[in-house]
């Protein structure tokens, strides 16, 4: 917009500010203003027209030099002056008047010389030189041309990229044990290491390994869901690692020391104490799941087993047995009752 605008624009009312007003204010102003109307940001068309209203006075406002030559051509209009293509003899104040107040004479009249208004392409001079004189500097031509934008977009900025799914199989020894396993996800193939002790279904967050970050932005993060496959007679319990532990009548009942394969196929040796029965758990400490936090163990879990069938000696012997432990088994039948 030219300078000899300027008389129908109220750029302080624009901004909501004093005429007053310091440059902190304006500026201030003018920020909560360009964020409410943006176009990126407000998409009606009413945004669009306050926004441009808004950088306009901002950009008069905001510079010195531009606000001094504003205020004072403003000035000039107060009290329902307006300009006049000629003399003031229509009652209006003219542009023959501007000149008068601006270089100490009448523009036309009485021993006054006439100032021609025409483009600069005819040879005469330019209003915006004119109104140079407010401040220096054709309107436009100074550090602050009205033709500038003041808005300054801020540059896009930086997002995390978004977070990727993706599954694996275990055996139940890796599980255990832990594992270095081999992933490719979204054409990338890297190594990972699964810590000691994860179970079925668990996740675990890889960071940095999902979709690339938007403009800088960090990398997402890869969500892999574990698949553990059975571990036959093992099972896992927290740290330990619970297995069954098959004995026979005699083992349990006068205690011995059982021989059977733990996860490793490693040759392991049970205490099973005398009179166990099925269900009870003998331990072998610091053979179960191995973390910063500590050790698990390793549980054997007894399980009493019988021949199905019995010959005539086993079958006595089983009855003298029977005769001798008359009053446990009446409480075994008894607990048999209980609800």
């Amino acid at each position: 917009m030219a300078e000899n605008e300027w008389l129908n624009k109220d750029f302080y009312k624009v901004l909501g500010v004093s005429k007053d007003a310091s440059d902190a204010q304006i500026t201030k102003a003018y920020r909560k203003l360009a964020r409410k109307y943006h176009p990126d940001l407000n998409k009606t068309k009413e945004a669009e027209e306050k926004f441009k209203d808004v950088s306009e006075a901002y950009d008069v406002l905001s510079n010195k030099d531009e606000r001094k030559k504003y205020d004072a051509i403003r000035q000039f209009g107060m009290g329902g002056a307006r300009f006049a293509g000629g003399t003031s003899g229509s009652g209006g104040f003219s542009t023959d008047d501007i000149f008068g107040a601006m270089f100490g004479g009448g523009a036309g009249g009485q021993g006054g010389s006439r100032i021609r208004f025409s483009s600069p392409g005819a040879g005469g001079p330019d209003l915006s030189d004119l109104f140079s004189a407010f401040g220096g500097g054709a309107a436009g031509g100074g550090p602050a041309g009205f033709g500038r934008q003041a808005y300054q977009e801020e540059p896009p900025r930086a997002a995390k990229g978004a977070d990727r799914n993706s599954r694996i199989s275990l055996t139940f020894r890796q599980a255990v044990k832990g594992a270095t396993v081999s992933l490719s996800v979204g054409g990338s193939k890297f190594k990972t290491h699964i810590p000691a002790g994860v179970h079925d279904g668990q996740r675990i967050r890889l960071p940095g390994k999902g979709k690339p970050g938007i403009n800088g932005g960090p990398a997402g993060d890869l969500y892999l869901e574990l698949s553990v496959k059975s571990g036959g007679r093992f099972s896992m319990n927290g740290k330990d690692v619970v297995m069954d532990l098959p004995v026979t009548l005699s083992e349990a009942a006068l205690g011995a020391k059982v021989r059977a394969l733990g996860v490793d196929d490693e040759l392991v040796t049970f205490k099973v104490p005398a009179g166990s029965s099925s269900g009870s758990e003998v331990r072998i400490a610091g053979l179960g799941v191995q973390d910063r936090r500590g050790k698990g163990d390793l549980v054997g879990r007894v399980s009493i087993q019988l021949p199905a069938k019995l010959g005539l000696g086993s079958k006595r012997a089983v009855k003298e047995f029977a005769k001798t432990t008359e009053e446990f088994d009446q409480r075994v039948a008894d607990d048999r009752m209980r609800i």
